[in-house]
């Protein structure tokens, strides 16, 4: 590869790109200004709040027959203040004669707190009556909470004095202290390690979005991509320049967060130096994890610039690319969330997960946690991840549908329908806002459905995924039969189908159970979801477990998805994309990459048999034979012990792999003569 063409065309991306404002917005003025004046101004702002809150004034009643003792206590406490400060909060005691309502009166803020008391069973018992949504009420209520437990511990006291009783030895029998062995520098680790890695992950992407937009939509826009593929370049060379670009100018980015970021501990470090007079935190500590924070930080920029590259290069405008780039930031905010999860553990397996690997890796090494197999991973697997979306790039602009046409690949669900041209598949944009519309309509409506209604909202779940596809070919004025692929097909086609999904059965089987060896806790709660739903009447099982997901599932994913994306791109390409999609709406860790699977398979034979039916039984009689597993365990026990042994010998597992894999070749082969009597037919017919 030339290397003095690449110079020449990063010297020109750079150019392009530090001449939009935005860029030089969100990489200097975010970083360097925006950040610290954040911490400080809260900083400043929550000290601010804590002072006006310990010198303000409280208007508290007491209604209560004790001839003024609590009242007293609270006065007494009030003029002390040790607890708050000694900056002095000042009560005062309002008389309950003049209150007709206290809900009313706690509601317009007149008072702050209503204190009723009453004599039961020779004790007094008091009522407290607070609005916690109003700041000064709450905060009325945690001094009165105070006064209460030094009240009640005072009259204790006394009460075992007068029965001349030791009251410390009683109330106080034995003796703790709490002894906290992490040092100070683990403790600010801690601390740091939660908030740092969600805050430098959304400041990468925001540093690398708009240097990616700007170099492929934004050329796009601007007429001059043209102008570059008819010089003496090639597509590889012109890639690669624009990754770089994106990657530098996420790198420096990167860099000024750290900095930035790093000011900030060091001036609170001061800021604490100052007041304690002693030094208590060695910062000399976290050079290890400043260093291979900022390794992992820059492979994690080579990775996001090129996701960031891959997603806006679809785009034709801008505009367009801004929407692209809205559900990866929320996809990476989301991911970015598990820094704040307790008891997440980076281990192996998740060390390889995109972005949740770089928010546990900086928590760990600000946690002195040192594991240098796991740092490897992660830094491998992020550059591996960058290599790979970078040969994807270069796959996009290879093709000349994507560049430089529309090719049917705009949002035609926002557009007037009267504008819309009939017959057709999908669009690209509307099947990925199906797709995101579906996942996001069953994490929430789904969820609701399935915890009120049962088996009944997983049948409500499946509607969703029917209608809401549906709705959108509707409007947009799709072909339905092209788009659902509503094709006849020959027996040979289902005789491959019902091989096929037979032979993937103790495939999945066996991967499976090394996936629950893995993940022993999430197989558990599958497990335990999938019986909870198998309650009811069998045959309704059948038809909402089995049938409705053999309907509705394949007509989005099979149908809907699959037809349009193998318009756009190779039949291989849409096949893993619709198997990823089918993973990912599944929402198990455990069951993605079986499922994943059994979608590409499925893809497989829609593709081979050119209908959607044989998916169809396909998919009805892999869940038939979940069904069937916990409803007859009894009677399928006797005949197939396999299937419920938690573990499984060698010998057992090859047998159910070689079985598995003679029945796939078997149906591949069939599908194969099905697509040759097609062809035959087709020839015939002409």
């Amino acid at each position: 590869m030339n290397t003095k063409i690449i110079k020449t065309l990063v010297k020109k991306e750079l150019l392009d790109v530090l001449r939009d404002k935005k860029t030089v917005v969100m990489m200097l003025v975010v970083p360097v200004i925006l950040y610290p004046l954040i911490f400080i101004g809260a900083m400043q702002l929550v000290a601010m709040i804590s002072s006006s809150m310990e010198e303000q004034d409280y208007r508290i009643v007491i209604d209560a027959d004790d001839d003024g003792r609590f009242a007293r206590r609270l006065a007494e406490n009030a003029d002390g203040a040790d607890a708050y400060g000694g900056k002095g909060y000042s009560l005062t005691i309002v008389e309950s004669e003049g209150i007709e309502d206290y809900a009313i009166a706690l509601e317009n803020e007149e008072i702050d707190a209503y204190i009723l008391g009453s004599l039961e069973d020779n004790k007094f018992k008091y009522d407290v009556y607070y609005i916690s949504s109003v700041t000064n009420s709450e905060y009325a209520m945690g001094i009165i909470m105070d006064v209460f437990d030094e009240y009640r511990e005072e009259l204790t006291r006394d009460k075992l004095e007068e029965a001349g009783l030791d009251a410390h030895e009683i109330l106080e029998p034995i003796l703790y202290e709490n002894k906290d062995t992490a040092s100070n520098e683990q403790s600010l680790g801690s601390i740091m390690g939660s908030i740092l890695p969600f805050m430098l992950i959304i400041s990468l992407l925001m540093g690398t979005i708009y240097p990616a937009i700007d170099t492929t939509a934004g050329e796009r826009e601007r007429g001059t991509l043209e102008t570059i593929l008819t010089l003496p370049v090639t597509n590889r060379q012109l890639i690669v320049s624009k990754f770089i670009t994106v990657a530098a100018v996420g790198m420096v980015s990167a860099l000024l967060n750290i900095l930035s970021m790093g000011g900030i501990a060091f001036y609170m470090y001061k800021i604490m130096d100052m007041q304690t007079g002693e030094a208590g935190i060695d910062m000399s500590r976290f050079y290890p994890a400043i260093l291979v924070g900022i390794l992992a930080v820059f492979a994690f920029s080579l990775f996001i610039s090129a996701i960031t590259m891959c997603v806006t290069s679809f785009a034709q405008s801008y505009k367009e690319a801004n929407n692209y780039v809205t559900p990866l930031m929320l996809v990476v905010m989301f991911a970015g969330y598990i820094g704040f999860i307790p008891n997440i553990e980076l281990t192996r397996a998740m060390a390889a997960v995109p972005v949740a690997n770089i928010c546990l890796l900086i928590k760990n090494m600000l946690a002195f946690k040192i594991d240098y197999t796991i740092i490897a991973i992660v830094l491998i697997s992020n550059i591996a991840y960058a290599v790979f979306s970078v040969l994807f790039l270069s796959r996009i602009y290879d093709s000349e549908a994507i560049l430089f046409g529309d090719s049917g690949g705009g949002l035609q669900l926002f557009e007037k329908r009267k504008n819309l041209v009939r017959g057709g598949v999908p669009s690209l944009s509307d099947v990925w806002f199906v797709a995101a519309l579906t996942i996001m309509l069953v994490i929430y409506a789904g969820s609701m459905l399935q915890l009120k209604f049962g088996l009944m909202g997983v049948f409500g779940t499946q509607l969703i995924l029917l209608t809401a596809p549906l709705a959108v070919a509707l409007y947009t004025k799709k072909d339905i039969k092209k788009t659902y692929g509503f094709k006849k097909a020959n027996v040979k086609s289902f005789i491959g189908a019902i091989l096929t999904v037979v032979g993937m059965y103790p495939v999945n089987m066996v991967l499976s159970l090394a996936l629950s060896a893995l993940f022993p806790a999430s197989s558990e709660n599958v497990t335990e979801t999938f019986t909870g739903l198998m309650g009811g009447n069998v045959m309704q099982v059948f038809l909402i477990i089995a049938v409705a997901p053999a309907i509705c599932e394949e007509l989005l994913f099979r149908g809907f998805m699959f037809n349009s994306l193998k318009e756009r791109y190779r039949a291989v390409r849409a096949m893993v994309i619709v198997a990823v999609l089918f993973g990912i709406y599944h929402m198990s860790v455990i069951k993605f990459i079986p499922t994943a699977l059994l979608g590409f398979i499925f893809c497989y034979v829609a593709y081979e048999s050119g209908s959607i039916f044989p998916s169809m039984v396909m998919h009805f009689l892999n869940n038939a034979f979940s069904v069937m597993i916990i409803c007859y365990e009894d009677k399928l026990r006797k005949i197939c012990p396999i299937l419920y042994e938690e573990s499984v010998s060698v010998s057992d597992i090859l047998l159910l792999l070689g079985g598995g894999i003679l029945l796939l070749t078997a149906g591949c082969l069939f599908l194969g003569k099905s697509k040759k009597d097609k062809a035959v037919e087709a020839d015939s017919g002409l």
